[in-house]
C-alpha cells in the first residue's frame, strides 16, 4: 500500500522564488502547488487538502494573515508557515494569532524552509497518532461497560467509579468469563488514567521463568539469549495501568518482588543494579479463591491485603439471570455484523433456564454463533446450547402440564426433546441433525413443523 502524498502550497507573488522552492522541495512523498494571489490560494484550498502552506505576508490582493481563517476553514490541520520581508515582533504576533505554525524572515535559505516543512510533517504525523489514540480511548470507554441492572451490579458500578479516580491497587475476583477484564478496562478508561497506557498480562499464560523478565525487564547478558536490554511491562505502563490477569497463578517467589514494588514503587531489572521507580496503578484479577490459596501457601497473605485496597467481586451469570435480556441487547450490537438482528420471542426465557458455566463470555459466543449460523434477522440462540437446558425446560413444562401424580412423559415429548438435542449437538444444522436421529431431511422438517420448532439454520 502506497502512502498518500502530502500537498504543499507555496503562496508568493515572486514567481522565480516559487519555482526555485518547488524544484528544491520536489520529492516522491510531496506534491507541490503554487499560487501567486490570495484568490488563487483559496481556489486551490477548495479543491485539494493542503497539508502545509508557505504563505507570504504581502500579496497583491491581501495580507497573508487575513487569509488564515479561510484556509483553516477548508482544513483545520493545515500547517501555515508565514514568510515576510518585513520582520517585526508585531507581525510575528499577528501570524501566531492567525494560526501560524512557523515564521520565516525573508530572505531565507531553502534549507531553512525544508527544515520547517520537516517539522510540520512530523507534527501532522503526531497529531494523527493523537487523534487515533483519542478515538481508541472513546471507543474503549463506550465498549467497556459492565452491563446489568440488578442491585448488586449497581454496587459494582459505584466501586468502578471510586477506583477510576484513585491510584490504589484494585483486586477483581470472579469466575472465568464473568467480565473481570471489562471491569479493569472500565476503571482505566473512565478515570484519570484514560489517556495513559493500559497494558495487560496473563500470569497463567507464560512459563514461570519468563514472567519476571516480562514484568521487570532485563539488562543485556542477564541470561542466555538476552543480547539486548529490554524494558519490562512496568516501565511500558508508566503513568498508566497494568492489569495482572490471573494473579492467583503467579509464582510465590515472584509475589515477594511484586509486594516490594507495591510498597516502595521501586524495582530492578533482571541482571541490573540501578533502582527504577514505577508510577503504575496495579489492577489484579483472578478466578482463583485466593483465601484458599493462602491456606495452601500458594499465595502470600500480605500481597492479598496489599492488592485488595479496593475489592470488586463479580457474581456469576447464573446468579443474575435477570440481566440476560439487557446483556443480549448490548452484546448483539457488536456481534450482529451490521445486520438488524433481533432475538425470537420466548428465547430469553429459554436462555434463563441455562446455568451459563462460561458466564457472559459464553453468552457472547452463543449469540455470535447464532448470528453466523442462522439466516434472517431473527435468531434463536437457545438451539446452540447444551441439551441440558432443554432437558430442564422439558421437565418444567411437563411439571406444569402434569394433571396428576405419576403421569408418564408422552412419546411426542420424548421425540421433541430428542430432535432439540440433535440440533444442539450439530449447531442447528438441518442435514446433520437429521442424520443424527436417523430420519430423512424431509421427515425432520415435517416434525419441526409438527412441534412448532422454528429454526433459521440450514
Amino acid at each position: 500500500m502506497h502512502k498518500a502524498k502530502k500537498n504543499i502550497l507555496i503562496v508568493d507573488d515572486d514567481r522565480n522564488f516559487c519555482l526555485s522552492a518547488a524544484e528544491y522541495m520536489r520529492s516522491k512523498e510531496i506534491d507541490i502547488h503554487i499560487a501567486h494571489t490570495a484568490k488563487e490560494c483559496l481556489d486551490i484550498c477548495s479543491k485539494i487538502q493542503v497539508d502545509i502552506m508557505l504563505l507570504d505576508q504581502k500579496l497583491p490582493d491581501a495580507e497573508g494573515h487575513s487569509l488564515c481563517p479561510s484556509v483553516l476553514s477548508f482544513n483545520i490541520n493545515t500547517k501555515i508557515i508565514f514568510a515576510t520581508a518585513f520582520p517585526s515582533f508585531e507581525n510575528a504576533v499577528k501570524a501566531v494569532r492567525a494560526g501560524a505554525f512557523d515564521y520565516l524572515s525573508k530572505p531565507f535559505e531553502l534549507e531553512e524552509f525544508e527544515l520547517s516543512v520537516t517539522r510540520a510533517l512530523r507534527t501532522l504525523e503526531l497529531e494523527k497518532v493523537e487523534q487515533f489514540q483519542n478515538y481508541r480511548t472513546e471507543k474503549e470507554i463506550a465498549e467497556n461497560i459492565f452491563i446489568g441492572e440488578s442491585l448488586q451490579i449497581s454496587d459494582i458500578h459505584k466501586l468502578i467509579g471510586l477506583a477510576a479516580n484513585a491510584d490504589a491497587p484494585v483486586l477483581i475476583t470472579g469466575e472465568t468469563g464473568s467480565g473481570k477484564n471489562v471491569v479493569a478496562r472500565s476503571i482505566h478508561f473512565s478515570g484519570q488514567f484514560k489517556n495513559a497506557p493500559f497494558i495487560s498480562i496473563n500470569c497463567a499464560a507464560l512459563p514461570e521463568n519468563l514472567i519476571e523478565a516480562e514484568l521487570f525487564g532485563y539488562e543485556k547478558g542477564a541470561f542466555t539469549g538476552a543480547v539486548n536490554a529490554k524494558k519490562g511491562l512496568f516501565e511500558m505502563a508508566e503513568g498508566g495501568t497494568l492489569l495482572l490477569d490471573e494473579i492467583g497463578e503467579m509464582p510465590v517467589a515472584l509475589q515477594a518482588k511484586l509486594l516490594g514494588l507495591l510498597d516502595d514503587n521501586a524495582y530492578r531489572r533482571l541482571g541490573g543494579t540501578a533502582l527504577l521507580h514505577a508510577q503504575v496503578r496495579i489492577i489484579a484479577a483472578t478466578s482463583v479463591d485466593l483465601e484458599m490459596a493462602i491456606r495452601k501457601r500458594k499465595f502470600r497473605e500480605d500481597l492479598f491485603y496489599r492488592l485488595g485496597v479496593i475489592k470488586i467481586h463479580l457474581p456469576p451469570l447464573r446468579n443474575r439471570k435477570n440481566d440476560i435480556s439487557v446483556l443480549c441487547k448490548y452484546l448483539l450490537k457488536s456481534t450482529s455484523r451490521g445486520r438488524n438482528v433481533t432475538i425470537a420471542d420466548g428465547e430469553i426465557e429459554k436462555l434463563m433456564l441455562y446455568d451459563w458455566p462460561g458466564n457472559v463470555r459464553e453468552l457472547r459466543n452463543v449469540l455470535e454463533r447464532a448470528v453466523i449460523l442462522q439466516q434472517g434477522n431473527e435468531i434463536s440462540p437457545s438451539v446452540l446450547l447444551s441439551s441440558s437446558v432443554f432437558d430442564k425446560s422439558s421437565k418444567i413444562e411437563a411439571k406444569k402440564e402434569q394433571p396428576s401424580e405419576g403421569q408418564m412423559t408422552t412419546l411426542d415429548e420424548i421425540e421433541k426433546a430428542h430432535i432439540l438435542s440433535a440440533f444442539s449437538e450439530h449447531s442447528g444444522n438441518y442435514s446433520r441433525a437429521a442424520r443424527a436421529v436417523g430420519i430423512s431431511l424431509s421427515t425432520l422438517k415435517r416434525k419441526l413443523k409438527k412441534y412448532n420448532l422454528n429454526n433459521g439454520s440450514k
